[in-house]
């Protein structure tokens, strides 16, 4: 019978909320003052427990409770938030991961380690590089580019890494902790709102749709906007404009996720047309042949649209990762454990990247999601009914506690 206690992660959610947030929301930015006091609430928690706590080289948050075996369940996600964040996104698998460490510990030494990581800058809301901490672990960084990374106020990516003990020449170093890990464990928020319009509190999450991002630049010619007409006119921002009618409709034929999120217009005055508009793409599925589909009928549907209004088109890659399926004996062991406390089988992709995404490259891999009310995150009306965050810990705990029985057996390979 397991120690386990779900409702004693919804008290630490409320305690970390309290302590880090606020009318507008959370204040939990990677690499800022309030990000450290969620850390510090996350380190107090941790005294009374026989655990080892360090950093990597890449700012990771590594709790260690050693187990019978060297061979390590890793189990955790993020505190740190978008700003006016949520106050579950990320912090529920890190809450998650306590308990489960405070109920081993209780129960003596467990057949594996057992490791809680709090990742480092998941959100990427500051520097734009999403997953930064996991992606270190895995190699996926690229050094060349953070260096010329840079935040709103003109903060370089390098010199604020290095004021948190966090050197960009040195990232490499966080892959040793892989060393002896054998399967990653994450409980997340769905983000969405398809657990709550299907009247369900959990689900076991099947993989991360893959993505493709990129930035698109039409060019055009910048008249007047009153004495051009319109038959004889370039108009860079008509073009962007068919191009981004074009891509929702092919997300929509393969299933997918097509999005236009940002348009910018030069000279960007009411009285010019456009003569140079860029936008970014950002499309996702969890079916790599769909999503390398859809990127090919992007490129023809951009340069069809640049052709009707006697444009060009130009595009800048600004990132890849692709679809990340978990594994399948966690897979059963997840959909084991949310028949167990709900009685269903239902199972989702994740849209939403999640460090999970990382690991899973390498690591067997899986994912619990909760219910999000109203499908809201990133944003301070983020909230889950209580019972279902009580019941995504309770599948957590179900789905590690099969993991290390796994990992034990030596099946997962």
């Amino acid at each position: 019978m397991s120690s386990y206690r779900p409702h004693k992660v919804v008290d630490d959610l409320r305690t970390l909320a309290d302590r880090t947030g606020g009318p507008d929301g959370s204040r939990r930015l990677c690499w800022t003052p309030e990000w450290l006091a969620a850390r510090a609430l996350l380190r107090e928690s941790l005294t009374t427990l026989p655990v080892e706590v360090d950093e990597d080289e890449a700012g990771n948050l590594w709790v260690v409770l050693p187990g019978a075996s060297a061979d390590t369940l890793v189990v955790g996600s993020h505190l740190d938030s978008v700003p006016k964040g949520g106050w579950l996104d990320g912090a529920l698998g890190v809450m998650a991961g306590l308990e489960l460490l405070r109920s081993l510990a209780a129960d003596g030494t467990p057949p594996v380690t057992v490791a809680l990581v709090d990742w480092a800058d998941e959100e990427g809301a500051r520097f734009s590089r999403s997953l930064f901490g996991s992606a270190a672990c895995m190699g996926t960084l690229d050094v060349e580019v953070l260096r010329g990374l840079t935040d709103k106020n003109g903060g370089r990516l390098p010199e604020i890494l290095a004021e948190h003990g966090v050197d960009i020449d040195n990232l490499d170093g966080a892959r040793s902790r892989m060393a002896d890990v054998k399967a990653y464990v994450e409980v997340h928020i769905e983000q969405g709102p398809i657990l709550e319009d299907r009247g369900l509190g959990i689900c076991t999450v099947t993989g991360t749709k893959g993505i493709e991002r990129e930035r698109l630049i039409f060019r055009g010619q910048a008249a007047h906007a009153g004495t051009m007409p319109m038959e004889m006119r370039r108009d860079s921002f008509r073009a962007a404009a068919r191009f981004a009618l074009a891509i929702a409709e092919v997300g929509a034929r393969h299933d997918g996720v097509t999005t236009v999120g940002h348009v910018a217009c030069w000279p960007g005055v009411v009285t010019a047309v456009a003569g140079e508009t860029r936008i970014t793409m950002d499309m996702r599925h969890i079916s790599a042949e769909s999503l390398q589909a859809m990127f090919d009928e992007a490129r023809v549907a951009a340069t069809e649209a640049a052709a009707a209004e006697g444009c060009t088109v130009e595009w800048e890659h600004i990132f890849r990762i692709p679809p990340m399926p978990f594994h399948p004996a966690l897979l059963d062991a997840a959909r084991a454990a949310v028949r167990a406390v709900e009685g269903h089988d239902v199972e989702l992709p994740s849209g939403a990247l999640h460090d999970a995404s990382e690991m899973a490259r390498e690591i067997p891999t899986v994912m619990i999601f909760s219910s999000s009310t109203a499908g809201l995150s990133h944003t301070k009306e983020e909230d889950t009914p209580v019972d279902h965050l009580v019941m995504a810990a309770d599948a957590f705990d179900r789905t590690c506690r099969r993991a290390m029985e796994l990992i034990t057996a030596g099946t997962l390979g």
